[in-house]
């Protein structure tokens, strides 16, 4: 009798121990899905990492494009810049070819021929002809005209005043500025007619020289090459 109470026991016991083992097995969680819960998680992770690379890619284009525009522009720019300087260059070789077409003309007060001319009527002439300016007809009116420079700014084309006193007597037109600063110009003198004197050489205007104006510069060729045009 007690050995049948025992093994009945024994069944009821095992009966348990498999139904807890059951259990357990069907509410376990699967060993692999935490491994596919990090996996989505890391897929996401990569999604957001590719969302920035692609922004990232696109600003590097944006930023490359602005890069070429800009570099477009200064070439234009640049090109613009050298385009007017070219004329300007031509517009004063023009003008000073102009000025060397009177060499030797003689000089005469008050004359504006090619037969006698004085020094103030060799710079209307020649800036008349070429430039079309109408400028005063004595220098110490033009003295008026243009903007002041400094000495060492002069350029071909400027214009020089010069004076015994305190009023300007005479002007010449700046014919050269050689490398090592001697400024050369050509104007009506009257004891040799047009010629080229030398500002820095000769004592003589280098003692009366007072001031410089200049009257073209590149966007007066720009203008008038416009109006050739």
């Amino acid at each position: 009798m007690k050995k049948g109470i025992f093994i009945y026991l024994a069944i009821i016991v095992s009966a348990l121990s498999m139904q807890s083992c059951v259990t357990d097995y069907v509410v376990a969680k699967p060993s692999f899905y935490n491994k596919e819960y990090k996996s989505e998680a890391n897929i996401n992770n990569d999604d957001k990492q590719l969302e920035r690379n692609k922004k990232e890619l696109i600003n590097s284009f944006t930023s490359i494009n602005h890069q070429n525009e800009l570099a477009k522009n200064k070439s234009n720019s640049n090109r613009s810049a050298i385009e007017r300087a070219i004329r300007h260059s031509k517009f004063i070789d023009g003008l000073l070819t102009e000025a060397e077409s009177y060499l030797g003309t003689p000089y005469r007060l008050g004359g504006n021929s090619r037969s006698g001319i004085d020094c103030s009527a060799f710079v209307l002439s020649v800036f008349g002809a070429v430039a079309g300016l109408n400028l005063p007809r004595v220098a110490a009116s033009q003295a008026h005209e243009g903007y002041s420079i400094n000495k060492d700014e002069l350029q071909k084309g400027d214009l020089l005043f010069f004076s015994r006193g305190s009023r300007v007597s005479h002007v010449g037109i700046v014919y050269d500025v050689t490398s090592d600063g001697d400024v050369k110009f050509i104007h009506a003198s009257t004891s040799k007619g047009v010629m080229v004197s030398s500002l820095n050489t000769d004592s003589y205007w280098g003692n009366r020289f007072r001031f410089a104006k200049r009257i073209l510069d590149e966007d007066f060729s720009s203008q008038d090459n416009q109006a050739n045009n």
